[in-house]
């Protein structure tokens, strides 16, 4: 599945790179929710996938500071 691929690569980023792909993730669903505001958003169901990928981030991070 995508999402097993997706969760793959974050388990071998370093705590950093999550770091910065949460803060650009939280950053694209702000733009998301604005546009959808606006009424500019096509694609509404990318708010839901990016909210899901900010929550699989946060769990790879939480993982990697148990381990710690």
């Amino acid at each position: 599945m995508k999402s097993d691929k997706f969760i793959e690569d974050l388990r071998a980023k370093s705590g950093t790179e999550l770091q910065s792909d949460l803060t650009a993730a939280k950053k694209e669903l702000f733009n998301l929710r604005f546009q959808n505001a606006t009424n500019q958003l096509d694609n509404t169901s990318r708010i839901r996938e990016v909210r899901k990928n900010i929550a699989r981030i946060q769990t790879v991070i939480t993982e990697k500071s148990a381990e710690a």
